[in-house]
């Protein structure tokens, strides 16, 4: 039997949690770094979804960014990986979070206006539905940065997109906008930029007007045809190595610190 979820709704740091009777959102709380993702935000992340999902009475979940941008990716910045034993430690905490958030029963609904940028895409592809503002810029530079997508991203947007257009947007770094990601089926919606919590709420107040046994069956029938992440995933510890390996190269490093520098010459 699944535990109940305590009554006490948590309160996280990075996060803002409201739950609105069959209706959850969690609202990434950092807009002064454009909800870059720490190592703190990643744990929270996961943390909220498995309280969430021990609560039988939420039927959707949206998850959504405070400010202007939904996330502007992982945060390479953030001193408390140390902690853990060094920045590729991050890619097991990334992946507890997509695994966390793409395991949830209930609904997920990602609203993704201004920046969704590596990490952010990961996050959004781990939700079930997607709707994005016209504005939307969607990047994901982590080889410019000197290092693979891991936190499941790969095979969660090669289910989304195909292995073909995965390659390309992974290896380009290039921008793609919110057209684009409608037309090649990772949003579900592009809506004008000052109607993106309008049309988010209209979406999710006809999700939660269905029945939860039908929404968490419909869910899981899809995630079984096919799956995020397959059996074949060689897990957590595979990611950690190869991260380390990715920081431990030369070429890598002259290449995040090159991009570095012209995000520092841009700001």
């Amino acid at each position: 039997m699944t535990e109940a979820a305590p009554a006490t709704i948590p309160t996280p740091t990075t996060l803002r949690v409201r739950v609105d009777g069959p209706i959850a959102r969690i609202s990434l709380a950092r807009p002064e770094k454009l909800n870059a993702l720490n190592r703190a935000m990643l744990e929270e992340l996961s943390d909220v979804a498995a309280w969430i999902d021990r609560r039988p009475d939420v039927k959707v979940v949206v998850i959504d960014g405070e400010g202007s941008s939904f996330s502007a990716g992982f945060d390479l910045t953030d001193p408390t990986w140390s902690e853990l034993g060094g920045l590729e430690r991050s890619a097991g905490v990334g992946r507890a979070m997509a695994e966390a958030v793409g395991n949830m029963s209930a609904v997920t609904v990602a609203s993704i206006r201004g920046h969704c940028i590596g990490g952010g895409v990961v996050l959004a592809s781990a939700c079930d539905l997607r709707v994005a503002a016209a504005g939307t810029t969607f990047r994901i530079p982590e080889i410019d940065l000197g290092i693979p997508l891991f936190w499941t991203g790969v095979s969660r947007l090669a289910r989304e997109l195909g292995p073909a257009l995965t390659k390309e947007l992974i290896l380009t770094g290039r921008p793609f906008d919110a057209a684009e990601a409608h037309a090649v089926r990772f949003v579900n919606r592009v809506v004008p930029d000052d109607n993106l919590d309008a049309s988010t709420e209209e979406l999710v107040a006809l999700l939660a007007s269905k029945p939860s046994a039908v929404l968490r069956t419909t869910i899981r029938q899809v995630d079984e045809a096919v799956p995020a992440v397959p059996s074949t995933d060689p897990g957590a510890a595979a990611d950690v190595g190869a991260f380390a390996a990715a920081l431990s190269d030369d070429e890598s490093r002259r290449s995040a610190a090159a991009y570095l520098s012209a995000l520092g010459r841009r700001a």
